[in-house]
C-alpha cells in the first residue's frame, strides 16, 4: 500500500514536516488541527468550545478537499490541556459531529502548539476506488 499526501489548500498549512493529510489505501489519515484561523494562521481566540469549533472546521476543511467529510470520520483523538473543559468540547464536538458517532480518544496534554487548548486528528475511510478529491457516492 502507497502512503500518498493529498492537497488540502482550504486548511492552514502544516507547521513543519508533515501533510495535512495522507491517503492509505481506502483511509485518509488527518493530523491533528488546532483552532488556527486558515487566513491569518494565527490560532483564534476564545474558550475551550470556541477553539474546538475553529479545530473542526480546519478538519472538516482538509477533509473537504480530499472529498471527504466528517461523515467519514471513523476514528478521532482529542488532545486537551485541561480536562476541565470537557463539557464545553464534548458540546462543540456533538454540534459539529450530529448523529455520526465515530471512535474516540481523548487525551489530556502537558501543552499544545501555539497554546491551544484542543487539537484533534482523524481517520476517514474514503472506500475502495473513491479518488482523493472526488465527492462521496
Amino acid at each position: 500500500m502507497t502512503v500518498e499526501p493529498v492537497p488540502t489548500p482550504s486548511a492552514p498549512p502544516p507547521a513543519g514536516p508533515y501533510s495535512v493529510a495522507v491517503r492509505a489505501g481506502d483511509w485518509l489519515v488527518c493530523a491533528g488541527q488546532i483552532a488556527l484561523d486558515p487566513a491569518t494562521g494565527a490560532l483564534i481566540d476564545g474558550d475551550a468550545a470556541a477553539q474546538t469549533r475553529q479545530v473542526l472546521a480546519n478538519l472538516a476543511a482538509a477533509l473537504a478537499d480530499c472529498g471527504a467529510g466528517l461523515s467519514d470520520v471513523a476514528k478521532t483523538t482529542v488532545f486537551v490541556t485541561d480536562l476541565a473543559d470537557w463539557v464545553a468540547i464534548n458540546g462543540a464536538y456533538a454540534e459539529a459531529f450530529g448523529d455520526h458517532r465515530p471512535a474516540r480518544s481523548t487525551v489530556q496534554v502537558a501543552a499544545l502548539p501555539a497554546g491551544a487548548k484542543v487539537e484533534i486528528e482523524a481517520w476517514a475511510h474514503l472506500g475502495p476506488g473513491r479518488a482523493p478529491g472526488t465527492a462521496p457516492g
